[in-house]
């Protein structure tokens, strides 16, 4: 069973955000890379992009599909994963390490208080699954 890192916070939809200061980096589950399959492509924003929480800040292909990556919060693009334009295989290999996404600097830091805990997470997929 995959271990989610207790540090981080988690959506409904399968993102990941790891505080650092007020700087979250975000990446997508490995329950989101394992439903998707083989990643093929990453489509995400330039640096200085302002996100909204739950809003589309990218999307990622995978063979069976594209799906949206929802941000998990609100802020300004400061880093996006630049291996991953290479190498978006990396996200099936170490979604919570290597192959986050981008990192965001938070304009409501708040919110990260309503994402799930690891503990909450597991629950959601269990009872999604």
């Amino acid at each position: 069973m995959t271990t989610y890192p207790e540090n981080y916070r988690y959506t409904k939809e399968h993102e990941w955000v790891l505080m650092e200061g007020d700087v979250g980096t975000v990446g997508i589950t490995d329950h989101a890379q394992n439903e998707l399959g083989d990643i093929v492509y990453v489509d995400l924003p330039k640096v200085g992009t302002r996100v909204e929480q739950n809003k589309s800040l990218g999307s990622v292909e995978s063979v069976k599909a594209v799906s949206d990556i929802y941000s998990p919060v609100s802020g300004e693009i400061v880093e996006i994963n630049q291996d991953l334009s290479q190498t978006p295989e990396k996200i099936n290999q170490d979604p919570h390490g290597a192959a986050w996404l981008v990192r965001i600097r938070l304009s409501a830091p708040d919110e990260v208080k309503q994402l799930m805990t690891a503990a909450e997470y597991r629950s959601h997929i269990g009872a999604e699954s």
